[in-house]
């Protein structure tokens, strides 16, 4: 005979079970907070934590193939091609026929590009003094250590 298990009372605290436990989850909340206030301090302009991604490769390698991109952003090519044209459509990313191999399009930052992006540099690291203000610089240091052991080769 099956026992009927009570209904939860809407007001009930919910209980996770082994979630907090889990690394994947405390990462999944971590990633959530992380993108919530990425969202709120560089929303006006309208940048994604990708988008910023691609632009400081795009800067730090001028003349970067949109192939080489995808692998450094671990983004499928057709994914990249449509960043790549969100941003070219925004006047901050350019595409010439790369030197060595016409069919393929090197990157560059426009003026624009650079400009914003001198501004995103700032609004990002006051997000991650927000982010670790509860942690100390060795702790800071120690946990994306420990991150990066997670996928060693994801980089």
């Amino acid at each position: 005979m099956a026992t009927k298990s009570k209904p939860r009372q809407a007001d009930a605290t919910i209980v996770f079970g082994a979630l907090p436990d889990l690394i994947g989850y405390q990462l999944r909340l971590a990633q959530i907070a992380i993108f919530r206030d990425f969202a709120q301090s560089l929303g006006i302009h309208d940048i994604t934590p990708g988008l910023f991604g691609a632009l400081v490769i795009i800067d730090a390698n001028p003349g970067l193939k949109q192939s080489e991109l995808a692998k450094a952003t671990h983004l499928d090519r057709s994914t990249v091609v449509s960043l790549v044209d969100n941003l070219e459509r925004r006047n901050l990313v350019e595409r010439h026929s790369a030197v060595a191999d016409r069919r393929s399009n090197a990157l560059q930052l426009t003026g624009a590009g650079k400009t914003l992006l001198k501004k995103l540099h700032l609004l990002v690291g006051e997000h991650e003094q927000r982010l670790t203000e509860n942690l100390s610089a060795r702790e800071q240091a120690s946990l994306v250590k420990l991150l990066q052991k997670i996928f060693p080769d994801y980089r």
